[in-house]
């Protein structure tokens, strides 16, 4: 990527990082917002399946709010590596959609492969017997499927980059609404706080940073390293 190339991609990124700002809380972010709390819920149960359980549901609400059921025998090493898996593992996604769309020119299928994966994922939203969260997880599957078919990939590229930085963007957020701001809620930083003994805000304040620097980590790979996609 030259310096031309470099420049009109951060300034893309700088217009989607004010534009997420501005619309923070308007209906427009709000299905993205969704997205990433599914991945929140998908990265608990990646780690409960490497580890021998069995996802039983999840659940989405309209809050922004997600729960994972499962099975698995009972550890404290087990639980500890899943309830940090959340945080932590729907900002890789975040930045791993990010990193694609600016390295590669696979855009459409990668909206195809989201649109199947929630899909995929609907059926242990539907056994959660949320109405809502099955609702979004078929539009958003439905969307993500139609866009593949009927929109060109330039869109792909632009919407795979905003979904992508606004993840990154929420995660870092809500690790600190959730985690610092407030606690004693439930959260995961709350059940790791009882295997370890350490309070949950000062395990906030720590995938806080962690958050923080893996944002930058992604924006130092995807801009100075030089195989990048051309446009």
């Amino acid at each position: 990527m030259n310096l031309t190339q470099k420049t009109k991609q951060l300034f893309l990124l700088f217009i989607f990082f004010t534009l997420a700002v501005t619309l923070w809380n308007s209906f427009i972010l709000y299905p993205i917002k969704l997205f990433v709390v599914l991945l929140h819920e998908l990265s608990h149960g990646l780690v409960v399946v490497l580890l021998g359980g069995k996802i039983e549901s999840i659940q989405i609400n309209s809050q922004m709010g997600g729960h994972i059921a499962y099975l698995m025998p009972s550890s404290s090493i087990s639980k500890l590596l899943v309830a940090s898996a959340g945080y932590l593992g729907s900002m890789f996604w975040g930045g791993l959609l990010l990193t694609l769309a600016l390295k590669t020119n696979w855009d459409r299928y990668i909206s195809l492969l989201i649109g199947i994966i929630t899909l995929l994922l609907s059926f242990f939203v539907i056994k959660s017997g949320e109405i809502f969260g099955i609702f979004f997880c078929f539009s958003f599957s439905l969307l993500m499927i139609l866009s593949y078919r009927y929109l060109s990939n330039f869109f792909h590229d632009l919407i795979l980059k905003f979904i992508g930085l606004t993840s990154c963007l929420y995660v870092i957020i809500d690790i600190k609404s959730d985690l610092i701001d407030r606690t004693g809620i439930g959260s995961d930083a709350d059940t790791i706080s009882k295997i370890i003994w350490i309070p949950s805000i000062a395990i906030g304040a720590f995938w806080f940073l962690i958050a923080i620097f893996f944002l930058y980590k992604i924006f130092k790979w995807n801009f100075i390293y030089e195989k990048v996609k051309k446009n």
